[in-house]
């Protein structure tokens, strides 16, 4: 195949795959190519080493959920965090199934399930793949922000051999925008990105895990206050 046919095959497939996406209900999509990324994986080393792309998937959040936390996570919150995990996982199988069934290699990870619980981490961080997929950019709050919908949305991952054309990650900021640091019960959000304080941040989960606000660790007050770009 010249290399003209080969980049409308790999175009109309791209269309193809993120109408389907859209068509289950996802609100972004954006391709990653995960070759830099990919010694960050959980996964064993032939599994991780068989995907050199990435779908990241992502789903706005509640506006009236989100609304509704005052200085902590609600059980209306809690709820709705559970049920867009349902909606991010079982999207996600159908999108690699999709591609499964165009003859391609695909795995779906889970949108929130820690396997280093010293380190809180996943197999796959949907946020650098999601950056990686021109979805967002870094925020204050730790966060991906989009364009349109601030931080107010999850992501998922599907990790691929499909050839697809990749994004190009954003290169933006947040500005003159401090909504999320007056947010935080933590006050884990300082001026930049590298300055959250990881810990703080996980203290006040924990005490909002005793209290019994919420049997998970959860906050959602920075995600309410970022809208995105003023």
């Amino acid at each position: 195949m010249n290399p003209v046919m080969e980049q409308a095959v790999k175009a109309k497939d791209l269309q193809e795959l993120m109408a389907f996406a859209i068509g289950l209900g996802f609100d972004l999509f954006g391709v990653a190519d995960v070759t830099p990324l990919r010694d960050t994986f959980l996964l064993e080393p032939a599994t991780r080493d068989r995907f050199p792309f990435a779908v990241s998937l992502g789903k706005r959040l509640s506006g009236a959920v989100l609304d509704d936390i005052r200085d902590h996570p609600t059980a209306i919150y809690f709820h709705h965090y559970r049920q867009m995990n349902f909606f991010l996982d079982r999207g996600a199988l159908l999108v690699a199934d999709h591609i499964q069934k165009r003859g391609f290699r695909s795995l779906a990870i889970a949108a929130s399930q820690i396997v280093d619980w010293e380190g809180q981490r996943a197999h796959v961080s949907h946020k650098h793949v999601g950056r990686a997929a021109g979805l967002g950019w870094w925020g204050r709050n730790n966060l991906l922000v989009n364009p349109e919908l601030g931080s107010r949305f999850r992501l998922v991952t599907v990790l691929t051999d499909m050839p697809l054309e990749p994004d190009a990650p954003l290169e933006r900021d947040c500005g003159a925008c401090y909504d999320c640091v007056a947010a935080c019960p933590a006050k884990a959000i300082k001026g930049t990105r590298h300055d959250f304080d990881h810990r703080a941040c996980y203290e006040t989960l924990k005490d909002f895990r005793k209290k019994g606000y919420v049997s998970q660790f959860i906050c959602g007050l920075c995600v309410r206050d970022c809208r995105g770009p003023k």
